[in-house]
Parts: C-alpha cells; sequence; structure tokens
C-alpha cells in the first residue's frame, strides 16, 4: 500500500477524552475513530490489526478441534426466557422489538444461541465431544463506557463453547483451549498471567481469566511470589490472618453512648482503638432462583465484603445493600448502629475473619449506641461462616502463608467450565451407549480482541509512538524515499514490488512531505522495520534499515537489502514465537 492512497488521518494533538495510552495512540494514528461513546470505527490500518490478531485467534483455535460457526447478532427473547438471563443480565442488555413488537436482543454472549444448535443437531454420545466457536459483534450497555475500544458499547468477542458427555471429557476441552490461549497470545506478542477468576452472570465452576498487568486495569490481581498462587479479587482466598488473637478472658457486655459516631473511622477515633477490634454488621437483600430473602453480614471492622464472593456464598442470582428504610426496620435504629445482638429475626452470616474475635466493638441496633465485649456464642449466634472478605495486598496466601502480593491488570481472555446450566435449562439431551438421556457438559472460552489490540499497544510503545510485535503489526516494512522522484523513485518501486512477492507486507510513504513530517508519522504507526531511501545512502549503493523497537540501525547494499529484510523480519518473528 502507498500512503498516498491510504486513509490514516494522524494527529498531532490528543483527543481530550483518551485517558490511557492505547486509547491516545490508536486515534493519534489513525487505527480508529469515535462515532459516538463506547462505539468506534477501525479505519484501514486498525482494521489490518483486528484481521491479524482474529487470522492468529483462528489459527489455535482450528489446531485445537474447534469449529467456527458465523451466528446472528438479533437473537431471539425466547432462548434468554429458557435460561432466564432476559432479566438477569437486566440494563446491560440491549433489547429491542421489530415491527410485530415480538422481542429481540442484541447479542452479549451466545450460550444460548449455541446451545439451541446443539439441542437441534446432535442427539447422540457418539457425535461429542464438539468444540463451537466464533468471531463477531457483541454489544453490551455499559454505563460508562471509556478507554476507547478497551470498553465499549460494540466489541468484538472470540466466544467459544465445549460440549462434552461427562467432566472427563470437559476437564480435556478446558485444557485444550488453555493452551490455544497461551499459544495465541504468546504469537500476538502479549504477555499475560493467568489466574484464578470468578464466572459472573456466566455461572459454572472453574475459572481462568488471562491477565495483562496494567497500571489501567480495572482488575486488582492478588499473587504469592512465593508459590505462584493468583487470582483477580473477586476470587481470591485469604489464608489464616495473622493478628487475629484472642483475648485472655471474656468480658461482659457494656452499652455505650455514641452520639452520631457512625463509620468506622469516627468510632476508632471515639473509642481510642483499631479498626480491627469492630465488627460491621451490613445488611443486603439476596435473590435466588426461587426467593428473596434479607441477611446481616458480619465482617471484621478493617475488611471488606466482597459481593460476588457472598453471592456465590448465598447461591444469589441478584444482591444488593438494602435502603435506609429497611436498615430501621431490620435492626429498628437508623444507619450506623447494626450490630448482631439482639438483631431479631434475620439471618446472621460472618466472615471467618470474626471467628476469633474477641470483646469486639458492635453497633447496639439502637440510635447514637454502641456495645463494647461482645463475643460470639455468649452474646450472638451466626447461622453461618463464610469466607466473604476481600482479599488485598499482605494478606497471607491461602496456599503457603506467606504475604500476598497485587497488580492491576486488563482482562483479555476468560475460560471457565459451565457444567449443566444452560444444557439443562434449554433441555439439551443426548443418548449414551445405553440409550439413556443426558445432559451434555459444557465450558466457555472467550477472547475480547479489540481489547486484546489495545493491551499490545499499552504493553509496547513508547513516546513516539506504538512498537507493533511484528505478527500483528498492520504491515512488516514502512518504506520512506526522502524524495519520491528519480532514481530514488525506481528503487523504492522496485524494493517494493520484490518485497510483496516475497511475502513481507510493505507501506510506501510516497507523499511530497518533509522527511521530518514522514519519520514523525512511522514513529507514531509503528511498523517494525523501517527502510529509508535517502541521497548520501543512495549514492553509495546502499539503504538504511532501521528497527522501530530498539533504534538498531545499519546499511546494506541494494543488492543484498530484501536478503537481509527477510532475515530480520524472520528474527522478529522467532523471537515471538520461539
Amino acid at each position: 500500500m502507498k500512503c498516498s492512497r491510504l486513509i490514516f488521518p494522524t494527529l498531532k494533538e490528543t483527543p481530550s477524552d483518551a485517558a490511557i495510552e492505547s486509547h491516545r495512540l490508536m486515534l493519534r494514528s489513525g487505527l480508529i475513530r469515535k462515532l459516538a461513546s463506547g462505539l468506534y470505527s477501525y479505519l484501514p490500518l486498525g482494521l489490518r490489526v483486528i484481521q491479524k490478531m482474529e487470522n492468529i485467534i483462528k489459527t489455535e483455535m482450528d489446531k485445537a478441534g474447534a469449529q467456527e460457526f458465523r451466528m446472528p447478532l438479533l437473537l431471539p427473547r425466547e432462548l434468554w426466557d429458557e435460561t432466564g438471563r432476559y432479566e438477569l443480565m437486566g440494563d446491560l442488555m440491549m433489547k429491542v422489538a421489530d415491527r410485530g413488537n415480538k422481542d429481540f436482543v442484541l447479542g452479549p454472549t451466545h450460550e444460548e444461541a449455541f446451545t439451541s444448535i446443539i439441542r437441534d443437531a446432535i442427539k447422540s454420545y457418539k457425535e461429542l465431544p464438539v468444540i463451537v466457536y466464533q468471531i463477531g459483534k457483541k454489544f453490551r450497555d455499559e454505563i460508562r463506557p471509556r478507554f476507547g475500544v478497551m470498553r465499549g458499547r460494540e466489541f468484538i468477542m472470540k466466544d467459544a463453547y465445549s460440549f462434552d458427555m461427562d467432566e472427563e471429557g470437559l476437564n480435556a476441552s478446558y485444557q485444550a483451549m488453555k493452551q490455544a490461549y497461551i499459544n495465541l497470545f504468546k504469537a500476538a506478542g502479549l504477555k499475560t498471567v493467568r489466574v484464578g477468576a470468578d464466572s459472573g452472570a456466566m455461572g459454572g465452576s472453574g475459572s481462568e481469566e488471562f491477565m495483562v498487568p496494567s497500571h489501567i486495569g480495572e482488575n486488582e490481581i492478588i499473587v504469592c511470589e512465593a508459590c505462584g498462587y493468583a487470582a483477580n479479587d473477586e476470587a481470591a482466598v485469604c489464608g489464616q490472618n495473622n493478628h487475629e488473637k484472642k483475648d485472655n478472658e471474656i468480658l461482659p457486655v457494656e452499652e455505650v453512648d455514641t452520639p452520631d459516631v457512625r463509620s468506622i473511622d469516627e468510632l476508632v477515633a471515639f473509642f481510642k482503638t483499631t479498626a480491627d477490634k469492630f465488627i460491621k454488621t451490613i445488611i443486603y437483600r439476596y435473590m435466588t432462583q426461587d426467593s428473596e430473602d434479607i441477611v446481616a453480614v458480619l465482617i471484621r471492622g478493617d475488611l471488606e465484603v466482597n459481593e460476588i464472593k457472598l453471592a456465590n456464598n448465598l447461591g444469589a442470582v441478584n444482591i444488593a445493600l438494602v435502603d435506609d428504610q429497611t436498615i430501621k426496620k431490620v435492626t429498628g435504629a437508623p444507619v450506623g448502629f447494626a450490630g448482631p445482638v439482639d438483631l431479631g429475626k434475620c439471618r446472621i452470616v460472618a466472615d471467618d475473619s470474626v471467628k476469633s474475635m474477641t470483646n469486639s466493638i458492635t453497633g447496639a441496633n439502637k440510635k447514637d449506641k454502641h456495645l463494647i465485649n461482645v463475643n460470639i456464642g455468649t452474646d450472638f449466634e451466626v447461622t453461618d461462616f463464610l469466607d466473604v472478605r476481600m482479599v488485598k495486598k499482605g494478606d497471607l496466601c491461602p496456599e503457603c502463608g506467606k504475604s500476598l502480593d497485587s497488580f492491576r491488570g486488563i482482562e483479555v481472555g476468560h475460560i471457565f467450565k459451565l457444567g449443566l446450566k444452560y444444557t439443562k435449562a434449554m433441555h439439551c439431551i443426548v443418548l449414551d451407549e445405553n440409550g439413556k438421556e443426558h445432559y451434555p457438559i459444557m465450558g466457555c472460552y472467550g477472547i475480547g480482541v479489540d481489547r486484546s489490540v489495545a493491551a499490545v499497544v499499552e504493553q509496547n510503545h513508547d513516546e513516539n509512538g506504538i512498537l507493533w510485535p511484528i505478527t500483528i503489526a498492520p504491515y512488516h516494512v514502512e518504506l520512506i524515499p526522502i524524495k519520491y522522484d528519480g532514481r530514488m523513485k525506481e528503487v523504492s518501486d522496485s524494493l517494493y514490488t520484490e518485497l510483496w512477492n516475497k511475502g513481507v507486507e510493505v507501506l510506501m510513504d510516497d507523499r511530497p512531505s518533509r522527511p521530518g513530517f514522514k519519520f514523525k508519522d512511522a514513529d507514531l504507526l509503528g511498523i517494525p522495520i523501517r527502510i529509508t531511501i535517502g541521497e548520501k545512502s543512495l549514492a553509495e549503493n546502499k539503504i538504511e534499515i532501521k528497527l522501530r523497537a530498539t533504534g538498531e540501525t545499519e546499511f546494506v547494499e541494494i543488492s543484498e537489502a530484501v536478503k537481509r529484510i527477510l532475515s530480520i523480519k524472520d528474527d522478529l518473528e522467532s523471537a515471538i514465537l520461539g
């Protein structure tokens, strides 16, 4: 491609709404353009990168035996009603009606659609296992789209689903997909960390995310450098905390006046103690598939409730803090004075951090009153002890007991075991060798294609622009003749044609622009290999070859140029692929 014919409107200034480097650089280099909040168009250079990422994904999916589909973006509501997710996904789902007032959704994911196909197409155990996948658009009505294509309302996803007869088969499919993910992210030049995760609204058990370490990541990743334990903060488990110590003597409960003292910080100052001496009582309303109820959750004062772990422990499909009026009804007191003593008819669950606490401070369920010396078993009872705390840096590893660390990360891939959630709900049945009916067991495997590309930019850039890995760069080589005329044009055209014939993708900047302008654009675009043809080198029958990532430069005889460029391209690919 020649730049004189290419649409790539580069920008000198960074758009004001671009908050992260990938967003800034993808806009400035002319890869994308914003149409509306969370909606982006890919221009030719950006589309080439996306297509290369998709091809890498397809290659590894096909190697793993997955079969590609092309599914509708518009999905009938009835499928989602079968699984109950039409209501569960709520406002995140984009919903539309046709002229006959029939309800549809713009697919946020395709578990239901693929399960409906397998339900109709496969009837016998002999036809399993299968792994099916697609690469296509998804739609989610994000409350706050941000970070460019990192979190949009329309995005490209690779979603795959495995169907097996039993747990052993699912494990094999899961491992095949895990290895495919390891291979494809490596092939794209993306450094990822695999961590334990929560399956969320998709359901199921056994869940891992592929995370890209980044300070702008929306996920907090908990890791143990000593033993390798890793999980996102939604799923992380804490070991026995070393500062949870029992006092020797159980003291009698006393009521203390605490006028207008409600928050933990205010209470710490009032009682002149530390936050870990308090038991917080937090009231939630939760909904299961069959019922709705209220629960009081107890947790040590210096910790926070992990609502995802709480929902999972309660078997809840939805959970939320109750309003002020409900707190008054349940506790008999306004917000800030709830406690477990004489709480009344309310289920009480406690985080494991509360187990060893003695002589604690709690709300008294009375306005402007707190209790001191409160003890489990003596002053109140707990229905269940659960792991519902948010794990943080400095807590102890559940595997080896060493101190945990943390970092921010961008999720680019997620694999998890769905189990029977969808096949059972949708009555997807196959017959075994004895003619007995079975629900196939499912796995689900997703990759955010746009955000993977954005994550590559986050990991690979400098102050001048993008540093593309050669495997997904829009072109392998950028050819820059200082002046596109005379012998310079002849040599440039000859190299351009010969390289393309050898399978090397070349972008030639044939524009009548100043050299400095061309070099600035070249740095911004970040194409891995740059060839410069100038008067001085040409007089010596040489060209300049420069590597964008390292700045390494060499001068090569024109007659040896193609051979040398092929060798450099091979070296760059080998460095990524191994």
